[in-house]
């Protein structure tokens, strides 16, 4: 089998409009401009960004949508949105912004049709399906609301749900590997990229360059990786991890 080329891409959770970082959904610390990470993300290498409003589903309001607009301006690589996405208005309004792709999450879990919909009017190549998978009783659960509401849905069945209903990706978060930087969840990530046939991300867990290494050794079905805290604190520096991951016969961009 030929490995497909691996993306690397940090991730921007956005908090009152600055880049926060927690462990496991929880105490979240500040990390800088939203504006200046994207910047540097888009000179060294990275291949896409997320930009994650990560309260505006919560606090039932659309994103912020003028720090998306300095975001997009300052970056030349595909940038996918999400939070707070929940109608087909707000994937206009974030792909008429000039985002490449929209992420939806608890929109979805309130409204599946969502996903059919934006698929038939945008491509299944825009629309994005993440979710927050945390162990429970040893069943994959999704969780909405930071992490702390059970949906009671079976996270393979939902994922493998949301591809034939047109998602054309999924970024899969481990809530239980999520911040703690022990290394990328390789039973979950095996469980959901076994049930699905369309890229998956994966995210959560990422502490060093040989995470990714053994990620995608022991996964090569898995797309890309994507991780923030690494990154934002220069932990892990995208070209020396392009560099190591290429001297291991994984291919790069």
């Amino acid at each position: 089998m030929i490995m497909t080329t691996k993306r690397i891409i940090p991730c921007l959770d956005i908090k009152d409009g600055r880049v926060v970082k927690g462990v496991r959904f929880e105490g979240l610390s500040d990390v800088s401009s939203p504006v200046e990470l994207a910047a540097l993300y888009n000179e060294s290498g990275a291949d896409e960004l997320v930009f994650y409003d990560i309260t505006a589903s919560n606090e039932g309001r659309m994103l912020f949508i003028d720090l998306l607009k300095q975001v997009l301006q300052c970056i030349s690589i595909p940038l996918a949105v999400g939070g707070g996405i929940s109608t087909l208005d707000d994937f206009e309004t974030v792909l008429g912004c000039g985002a490449s792709k929209v992420s939806i999450n608890s929109g979805a879990i309130k409204n599946p049709d969502l996903i059919v919909e934006a698929a038939k009017k945008y491509g299944s190549q825009r629309v994005v399906l993440a979710a927050d998978v945390k162990r429970v009783d040893g069943v994959f659960r999704v969780f909405t609301s930071g992490g702390t509401k059970n949906t009671g849905l079976d996270a393979v069945e939902w994922l493998k749900r949301g591809e034939d209903m047109g998602a054309g990706e999924i970024v899969l978060n481990s809530i239980d590997t999520d911040g703690v930087k022990g290394g990328f969840d390789l039973p979950m990530l095996e469980a959901v990229c076994s049930a699905v046939s369309i890229p998956v991300i994966a995210s959560g867990g990422a502490g060093c360059i040989d995470d990714f290494i053994r990620l995608f050794k022991t996964l090569p079905i898995v797309d890309a990786g994507l991780a923030a805290s690494v990154f934002h604190f220069g932990e892990v520096k995208i070209p020396e991890l392009k560099k190591a991951l290429s001297a291991e016969g994984i291919p790069v961009r």
